[in-house]
């Protein structure tokens, strides 16, 4: 490769959501990998996008995004958290929860700068930070609880460490973050001066009567604390690309700049139908019975096959242990089940750094309960 066309990636290729979602399609394969619902928005929210479409919202929103928006998002976060973010200085909507990442890191990662990621993670907080000529340092998560050790945390840290990344809950493990845990990441961001970025998009979907603890809840977090939100993953619209970020004042002036370059400015009917939406705290707030229900069926099912599986504590991914039926990779597991069963998961090692195979795959279970039994059925015979 010369020059002119040198990878600024060149150790990044095609993502293994986009792989297995392609061999599902293949193989006509039951898609339970990819993490997106097969089941329709609620005619309410598609109403009211009709209704600002035909009232004529066709032009540029606002950089920052519509304040009717924003202002719903600050008394929505009173409501939950009891803190208050200011909707003039410190909400900005985005295009998606991956794009407020992507400006984040850009505004605050130099060259050289280090970042602490936990892995298993989501795949695009490590690009993002190269991208920006900084570096990851990686923390491996064990199953089958995915806990942080917070002294290993406090050992990696560097005269060079900036920012640490946080996923809550977490994706691919469906672990949660405890009271304790935002106690510990508190102390050791203070002590070492560091920011933080919290991913929240699945903030309303913990389960078992467990609560979601929010970075914005702790004083001395909050200061240094960018928090990520989708509603994409919130109200069954992936596909509208729509989110936010919160941040103090101070923070959230270095992530316009970026922000305003990066998309200017997000999709203005639909910023403007979701404000009225969320008017209505119960469309966010059943969300975790909705989807314990789905989780619950489920697991289920699942409870009469070989596979293994600790209940999630959030996210709508359940993982599945198959150390019992094969010893095989858990690619080479997720290839076989698309191919010879015909259902599609993930393999957990494509989220980690160091490519640690635990014999787990990733199970989405956004799905109609018709779509959940049939791929129980299926699974239940290996």
């Amino acid at each position: 490769m010369n020059g002119l066309n040198k990878s600024k990636l060149p150790h990044i290729g095609t993502n293994i959501f986009s792989k297995m979602s392609l061999m599902s399609a293949q193989f006509n394969a039951i898609n339970l990998s990819q993490g997106y619902p097969d089941f329709d928005t609620d005619p309410e929210l598609i109403n009211l996008s009709k209704k600002y479409l035909n009232l004529g919202f066709h032009q540029y929103a606002p950089m920052q995004g519509v304040l009717k928006l924003r202002k719903a998002i600050s008394e929505k976060h009173f409501q939950l958290y009891g803190k208050y973010y200011d909707e003039e200085e410190e909400i900005t909507i985005t295009s998606g929860a991956t794009q407020a990442i992507f400006t984040t890191i850009s505004a605050f990662i130099n060259k050289d700068d280090e970042v602490i990621i936990f892995s298993p993670s989501y795949d695009c907080y490590e690009p993002a930070v190269t991208l920006n000529k900084g570096k990851s340092i990686f923390i491996e998560l064990e199953s089958p609880n995915f806990k942080v050790d917070w002294q290993k945390v406090e050992l990696s840290i560097s005269s060079k460490t900036k920012m640490i990344i946080i996923n809550n809950p977490h994706n691919p493990s469906g672990s949660i973050f405890s009271h304790q845990d935002l106690l510990d990441l508190e102390i050791i961001a203070e002590k070492y001066n560091l920011l933080v970025l919290s991913d929240e998009v699945y903030e309303h979907l913990v389960y078992d009567g467990k609560s979601h603890f929010s970075v914005c809840q702790y004083a001395n977090l909050f200061k240094r604390s960018i928090a990520t939100f989708s509603f994409g993953k919130t109200f069954h619209i992936t596909g509208w690309r729509l989110g936010y970020v919160l941040a103090p004042k101070d923070l959230m002036i270095e992530i316009r700049k970026v922000h305003q370059f990066n998309v200017f400015s997000c999709n203005h009917p639909l910023q403007l139908a979701i404000s009225d939406y969320i008017e209505k705290e119960e469309n966010f707030l059943k969300l975790n019975d909705f989807y314990q229900q789905k989780r619950d069926l489920f697991l289920e099912i699942i409870a009469a096959s070989r596979f293994e599986s600790v209940p999630c504590k959030g996210t709508y991914f359940q993982l599945l242990n198959y150390s019992k039926i094969s010893k095989i990779s858990d690619n080479e597991m997720a290839e076989n089940l698309i191919k010879i069963n015909g259902v599609a998961s993930i393999p957990v090692s494509g989220f980690s750094f160091s490519k640690i195979d635990e014999k787990n795959l990733r199970f989405c279970f956004a799905k109609k309960e018709e779509t959940l039994k049939r791929a129980g059925d299926i699974l239940i015979k290996i």
